[in-house]
């Protein structure tokens, strides 16, 4: 199960804003507008809420270029992807041929020398391999300790969505959308039901082969929660420090930490609409600038629309300061099919227990009744090359060098 967060407690730690808990600015709660606290740096926790210091991490070894597992030895071809949990490389078993993705483990927290949440990983990965739609799960094939690291072998997918939205020439059809969102639902309904909370959807853990079929990957926040008491309104208690920013619920913006399967919905919601529009749609800086988009684009809740938004632990310091009127159809109205538009809207039901299940999304006439019908895309096959998150991280990157050159020449006599 989760962490135990009491609710309205306020957790500390070091991830820094991303998992920040926003404050308000200001003596009192009423004495700085909303506008002018828009990308303020989240607030510091007190000096008796503070966790101990910890000692410096010690640099993880190198990564050879040949890792030997106790099966088959594997060569490193390259690094696809790297966060928080560690890094991730592509490699090729030298015995079969087959590529592989090797996660490397960051080795923060361990027990008889294995990490933690390896393990739980593992364990939920274990249990999701079983099951309608089990192929939409990343297939973890083995993993290994070994001298520099603890590694997790994954079966090697071509591109994630972030990479392929930000292909510079490639387009997905309505058609491609349509059978990726399906695929997406599928899985996330498949998650739900074997009883595990993803807790980070996001474009970027969504991977997709040459061949167009879609995985759900990167379980390293997923925990197991009861569907039994979920039924009978039973409360679960979990952190609130989950999911990236950008794809954040508004429940959990406001420090809630009872919840069950809505936010992974929510965050699912974001990247069918980031399908359509090849970017995020909520874009904040932190907590107050996030719940800001939100409110903008969306509306600002009422209580009959979300009866008990009040109650949330940090409503007080984050209620809106000014009200809003929905834009959502006239801000993506031009871009996005209207029966798409019209899921979109439900899923971003404000009122989590409101909110549709991933198999009342699959139900949706988007998918069941309206044209066009789903089609797999035969496209990426073609493309040049393999693209990750990290690949467009690193040509926006060339792209601000090359503008800020250009702009330096320009200026000079």
């Amino acid at each position: 199960m989760g962490s135990a967060s009491g609710k309205g407690k306020m957790p500390t730690g070091p991830r820094g804003q991303e998992f920040g808990i926003p404050r308000r600015l200001g003596t009192s709660s009423n004495s700085v507008p909303l506008a002018q606290r828009k990308g303020a740096a989240t607030s510091t926790p007190s000096r008796q809420e503070a966790p101990p210091p910890k000692a410096p991490i010690k640099p993880a070894p190198p990564v050879p270029r040949v890792i030997i597992s106790r099966k088959t030895p594997f060569e490193r071809i390259g690094l696809v992807g790297e966060g928080t949990y560690g890094q991730v490389f592509k490699a090729q078993n030298w015995m079969s041929k087959e590529l592989v993705a090797l996660k490397r483990v960051r080795m923060t927290s361990e027990k008889d020398g294995f990490p933690i949440t390896a393990a739980r990983e593992i364990k939920i990965l274990q249990r999701l391999s079983k099951g309608t739609d089990n192929d939409k799960i990343i297939h973890l094939l083995d993993n290994m300790v070994e001298s520099n690291g603890f590694y997790m072998i994954f079966e090697y997918m071509d591109h994630d969505l972030t990479g392929i939205l930000n292909h510079p020439t490639f387009r997905l059809s309505y058609a491609n959308i349509k059978d990726l969102a399906h695929q997406f639902f599928s899985g996330l309904a498949h998650i739900h039901r074997a009883g595990i909370l993803h807790r980070d959807i996001k474009s970027s853990n969504i991977l997709v082969n040459s061949e167009g079929q879609l995985k759900i990957a990167d379980f390293g926040l997923a925990r197991q929660y009861d569907k039994m008491s979920e039924r009978l309104n039973i409360e679960q208690h979990f952190t609130n420090r989950i999911i990236t920013l950008w794809y954040r619920p508004v429940e959990i913006l406001l420090g809630e930490t009872e919840y069950t399967t809505g936010p992974d919905v929510w965050s699912g919601g974001c990247v069918f609409m980031e399908l359509f529009t090849r970017k995020a749609i909520f874009t904040g800086t932190n907590e107050i600038t996030q719940l800001d988009y939100i409110w903008s684009i969306l509306g600002t809740p009422s209580p009959s629309v979300w009866p008990d938004w009040k109650k949330t632990a940090w409503y007080s310091m984050l209620r809106p300061e000014q009200k809003y009127e929905p834009c959502f159809e006239k801000r993506f109205g031009s871009i996005v099919p209207a029966d798409a538009l019209a899921l979109a809207q439900r899923i971003f039901t404000y009122d989590p227990k409101k909110r549709p299940k991933a198999e009342d999304v699959l139900q949706d006439p988007y998918f069941t009744a309206n044209e066009p019908k789903m089609e797999r895309t035969t496209a990426l096959k073609h493309i040049e090359g393999e693209w990750h998150e990290l690949e467009s991280k690193k040509n926006r990157k060339k792209e601000r060098e090359r503008l800020q050159t250009a702009a330096k020449t320009k200026a000079q006599p």
